[in-house]
């Protein structure tokens, strides 16, 4: 049984704020429990007394929560502010439901002191509630009740007439009509069911708001945990594989499939084997609910028309799921060209990417892709909503779809087509997917900086787990914990670098980025070199870039999209350096391998180019070690004195830092090389010995 949802108010704390301050309090304790509300679903108001900047008078502002965000982190400035008086004005403006976008454009016009945050196409769904305070949730256990046959007869039953229904209605300003008017005729209400959508509820106190959206949410889970039987969707069809087996099956899927539908962008995956999912996957029920798609217009967007489900034979393993994926996408995009042309009005946009979202494997669970981390991981949290609303929904009546034309409607309704196209344009690696070792060092951490400020989603591995954990937290909250990821690796072995790049795939569904980094260095003249030392500088520069190349390489080459591997090599593998022999031997391997992998490559779109820097010392771990000892004695200089001997010795004259080696590296990561591999570039404020020839 789920715990009860808890009322988290705080009265002593809620009559320190003001009450713009007390809207904001409440929509975060809502948004911050997703059995509430999803990820950016849901929204907010109050009605609220303040002085008019021009007229110096009292006047009503309506608070709400505005275009975008997410109630559970939003901040005061995430509210637009509209005056009341000219939103009441607009009743006189509207033309009827066949005008209803044009009344989004009138909003801007009703804004309060300025504020810039642009109002949502929810305004008037709260601005004409006759009460100073309105929340409109989408949680699932409400939602599985407006999504079945009987939904009007259920929202009775369950909430005893305290909470009225309304039929299905795209959100609007006829909806938002509706809604104020059954307000007025319906004084005993504490709010409606939409049909298919979620739910308002409504108070004179942001308290007593906070406490009658609970109530409304827990009776309706109560009511379904009372009727739900042990036996859901029809109970099992197909046993969860153990969980190494589904990592397994989900490694081998998801590089193959995202190289099968990046015709229109490259897309970032998501895995999700929870128990929600696996118990929806391997249910007798799951191909026709599949098919009816979803219901609530939040789920929809994010999910699109409906999932596909790919097929894994137990017996056969994953080779027959990969030779069908051809024609199961083929199948799916004919299908939702035939739903576009079936639903299209005149002034429709051109139907945009036909490849599915969301793709469910019985026995395994759910990927999600889209076009990036974020989308996809949220498109999975709203298909996991839709899964509660349908095990919901079936156990107290028959669950229901959103009708096609109107799931049509919404996901090419012109104002988000308008959104759309006011996008900011991607960044050059958005979408893409980098692997970089020695991610923990130097030149890692700036190279992981420079690909994430591009959009990258970047995995960073190290051997040394503790200062892996610090550049992975340090990164995130840069860049935020979707697009940065750590796993420890050992590039010496075999079944450490396979598990790393096995891990990264199932974190972000593919890859289109290697940067092979992770080094040593060690100094000691020829007659003086142990054969441990020799093996050590030949593990790990030679055969370590060995390994991850043609760990990465494979992926490259099962996702068929081609990609980019750059080594970092260094000054010494192009000129020898005396009492190193170890080193440059090992960095000199390197530069041939990458050439030889440039030669296999290239066929495939797969580039490999080398990135040489020389006397890289500010963050690099090497520096830090007894390698500064060791170059100072053989240079006969103080410790101290490294960093100004090696800037004097540059043609130059100019300290290397690793932010240049990580401009070189994006540089060789991004189409800006698209027609170079088999290339050296050296980052080392000139070295004449070190001339390519």
């Amino acid at each position: 049984m789920p715990s009860r949802l808890a009322n988290l108010w705080d009265a002593g704390k809620a009559r320190t704020l003001s009450e713009p301050e007390r809207l904001l309090y409440r929509s975060n304790l809502l948004g911050s429990d997703l059995r509430i509300t999803n990820f950016g679903g849901g929204n907010t108001s109050a009605k609220v007394m303040q002085r008019d900047p021009l007229s110096g008078l009292e006047v009503e502002v309506l608070w709400v929560k505005g275009s975008g965000g997410d109630l559970g982190s939003m901040k005061l400035d995430g509210f637009a502010t509209l005056y009341m008086s000219k939103l009441e004005q607009l009743k006189q403006l509207y033309r009827g439901p066949e005008h209803e976008d044009e009344m989004v454009g009138y909003l801007p016009h009703c804004t309060f002191n300025l504020n810039p945050r642009a109002a949502s196409i929810d305004t008037p769904l709260h601005a004409y509630v006759p009460y100073k305070h309105v929340d409109h949730m989408h949680p699932d256990a409400v939602i599985a009740i407006a999504a079945t046959s009987r939904s009007r007869h259920l929202t009775a039953e369950v909430f005893g007439g305290k909470i009225g229904w309304l039929p299905w209605q795209r959100p609007g300003f006829d909806l938002g009509l509706k809604i104020g008017a059954f307000a007025k005729e319906h004084p005993e209400a504490q709010g409606v069911v939409l049909a298919g959508h979620g739910l308002f509820t409504w108070a004179d106190t942001a308290e007593d708001c906070y406490a009658v959206t609970l109530r409304v949410i827990q009776l309706a889970a109560d009511h379904l945990a009372s009727r739900e039987s042990a036996v859901a969707f029809g109970g099992t069809r197909t046993e969860a594989l153990p969980r190494e087996t589904r990592e397994a099956v989900a490694q081998a899927i998801m590089p193959v499939l995202r190289g099968k539908i990046m015709e229109k962008e490259p897309k970032v995956g998501h895995f999700d084997d929870s128990a929600e999912v696996l118990q929806f996957v391997c249910s007798r029920d799951l191909a026709p609910l599949a098919a009816l798609g979803t219901s609530c217009p939040d789920h929809f967007l994010r999910t699109k028309i409906r999932p596909l489900v790919l097929d894994l034979d137990p017996d056969r393993g994953v080779e027959k799921l990969l030779a069908s994926l051809d024609g199961k996408l083929e199948a799916y995009r004919n299908d939702y060209a035939r739903y576009y042309q079936r639903c299209k009005r005149p002034d429709s946009p051109t139907m945009r990417d036909p490849n599915p979202v969301i793709y469910l494997v019985p026995g395994v669970g759910m990927l999600s892709y889209a076009k990036d981390k974020a989308t996809a991981r949220i498109a999975g949290e709203f298909y996991v909503n839709a899964i509660n609303v349908m095990r919901g929904a079936s156990s107290v009546d028959r669950y229901v779809s959103l009708p096609e034309q109107e799931a049509f409607d919404i996901e090419y309704w012109l104002l988000e087509e308008a959104k759309l196209q006011r996008m900011p344009k991607p960044r050059s690696l958005a979408g893409r997917i980098a692997f970089i070792t020695g991610g923990a060092g130097g030149i890692g951490r700036a190279a992981a900086l420079r690909l994430l400020a591009e959009g990258a989603c970047v995995t960073l591995a190290d051997v040394d787990a503790g200062s892996l954990q610090q550049a992975v937290s340090d990164l995130a909250r840069t860049h935020g914990k979707d697009v940065v990821h750590g796993v420890v690796m050992n590039v010496v072995d075999e079944a450490s670098v396979v598990a790393a790049f096995g891990d990264a795939v199932r974190r972000f569904g593919g890859l289109d980025i290697v940067v092979s980094n992770a080094g040593i260095a060690s100094a000691a003249a020829v007659e003086e070199t142990t054969l441990d030392l020799w093996r050590k500088n030949i593990d790990v520069l030679a055969t370590g870039y060995f390994l991850v190349a043609r760990t990465g390489y494979r992926v490259l080459k099962e996702q068929g999209r081609g990609g980019s591997i750059v080594f970092v090599g260094s000054k010494n593998a192009l000129a020898a350096s005396a009492g190193a022999s170890a080193y440059c031997t090992a960095k000199a391997a390197e530069i041939h391998l990458a050439r030889c992998l440039a030669l296999e490559g290239a066929p495939l779109g797969i580039r490999v180019n080398v990135v040489n820097p020389d006397a890289v010392i500010r963050g690099s771990r090497i520096w830090s070690g007894s390698w500064r000892e060791e170059r100072a004695a053989a240079n006969k200089i103080d410790t101290g004195d490294i960093e100004e001997f090696y800037r004097k010795r540059s043609l130059l004259q100019r300290s290397v830092f690793p932010e240049d080696v990580a401009e070189a590296i994006y540089f060789f990561a991004s189409e800006a090389s698209g027609k170079s591999t088999g290339n050296i570039l050296n980052v080392d404020a000139g070295n004449a010995v070190a001339f390519t020839r």
